[in-house]
């Protein structure tokens, strides 16, 4: 599974995952389509394509929710739903020694979220100059926090929902690239201190039409009819210590937004969002933990009433997981969130998630995952026209996946 971005490619996919639409009733033509041609990128041999330095990988899931008490990002999921369809594929060429270049096409249907419309996860070249230094440009995928710039690829993960807190599946479109360039490299700084990995980068972030974003200014009175975006700037340092296998990081990516709707507009001045990260692998062991704050200060405007629309999220969460045999890894962690410009006694500010989950790899190219939530504080992932009777401040939740890659 080829990743784009600096830490995630096919030779080194995380060490916890190494093995790397719309519901089954209502799929559209165009999902059909996509997945067909999917099946067809892989008739004849399972094993990804390598034609004079071509190379196609892909991947294409199923997912299931099922809530106790509330409705879960957009889905009828009190009821059961498998409205939840995911499909990628990505083909990639080196056309000299240094210089790869590259394209992601993404289809995926999260409830009321996503479409038959094919979109472009990523589009970009990349030349490395030498070990210190290299740059890339297009789309490409941003790099923050431990899992930002690969959090669309569900086939590297043991988990199914990533913690919601810092990687909200229904609010990626923002965060997940941007289109403009990158510079990276590493610096060794001797056996004894290990090695420093840096991403800089600048460019244009774009509120996708279906991200959940576009629905919650909907649920408040502004439809918008087409995407909203502003510019985006940062970069990662990443230090792989003396001790083997522990790395951790820092991440910094400055955000703004505006957009304007045949009702008003909204505007957000450029914000900093941070995050401290450090992760440890060792044989069948994985940890991780990570930090994050996403404070804004926006406004709505509806007609002449200028609604305030502010948030000072503080996010953190504790992971851990083990391979229990070569097929079946499982593991646990905690998300925790809330919302410090609000009274965070109240469930509707703060999240907080215990989750459990298995992964079964059948052989390397199909695998099930199934995941408990116990949530409590209703923040993430609700909205108001699919809980029209209001949110009970605690839910129980299965997630179960199938899926396929290659």
């Amino acid at each position: 599974m080829t990743i784009e971005g600096r830490r995630y490619d096919s030779s080194k996919l995380p060490d916890d995952s190494k093995l790397a639409a719309r519901s089954l009733g209502s799929t559209s033509s165009r999902m059909y389509l996509f997945l067909f041609l999917l099946a067809c990128i892989c008739r004849g041999s399972l094993y990804a394509q390598d034609l004079s330095g071509i190379v196609v990988h892909g991947f294409v899931s199923q997912g299931f929710l099922y809530s106790s008490n509330n409705n879960y990002l957009s889905m009828k999921s009190s009821d059961g739903s498998p409205q939840w369809t995911d499909g990628a594929v990505n083909v990639s060429d080196s056309l000299a020694d240094n210089l790869r270049v590259g394209i992601q096409l993404h289809m995926y249907q999260l409830g009321e979220f996503g479409g038959s419309n094919v979109q472009v996860d990523w589009a970009s070249g990349d030349y490395t100059v030498n070990d210190h230094f290299g740059f890339r440009a297009g789309k490409v995928k941003t790099v923050w926090g431990l899992f930002n710039d690969s959090q669309d690829i569900d086939a590297v993960f043991l988990w199914i929902l990533l913690p919601q807190g810092s990687y909200s599946i229904d609010h990626k479109s923002f965060y997940l690239a941007h289109v403009g360039g990158d510079v990276y490299g590493g610096l060794s700084l001797g056996k004894r201190a290990g090695t420093l990995h840096y991403v800089a980068y600048g460019g244009q972030a774009t509120i996708d039409l279906n991200d959940g974003y576009i629905k919650t200014f909907a649920e408040l009175g502004l439809t918008f009819t087409s995407s909203l975006g502003g510019k985006t700037y940062g970069g990662d340092l990443q230090w792989e210590t003396p001790v083997r296998g522990l790395i951790l990081g820092s991440s910094g990516n400055w955000l703004a937004a505006d957009g304007t709707a045949p009702a008003g507009a909204f505007h957000s001045p450029a914000y900093l969002v941070p995050s401290m990260y450090g992760k440890f692998t060792r044989g069948k062991v994985y940890l991780a933990g990570e930090y994050d704050r996403i404070p804004f200060n926006a406004t709505i405007t509806l007609g002449t009433e200028v609604i305030p629309f502010v948030a000072d999220g503080r996010s953190w969460f504790a992971m851990g997981s083990y391979r229990l045999t070569k097929k079946f890894q499982a593991g646990t962690y905690y998300s925790h969130y809330v919302n410090k410009s609000a009274d965070t006694t109240q469930p509707a500010n703060y999240s907080k998630d215990w989750v459990l989950c298995g992964r079964y790899d059948f052989n390397p190219y199909f695998y099930a995952k199934l995941e408990g939530h116990f949530l409590h504080g209703t923040n993430l992932g609700y909205y108001n026209s699919t809980n029209p009777n209001g949110l009970a401040p605690n839910s129980n939740m299965l997630a179960a996946k199938i899926g396929f890659s290659f």
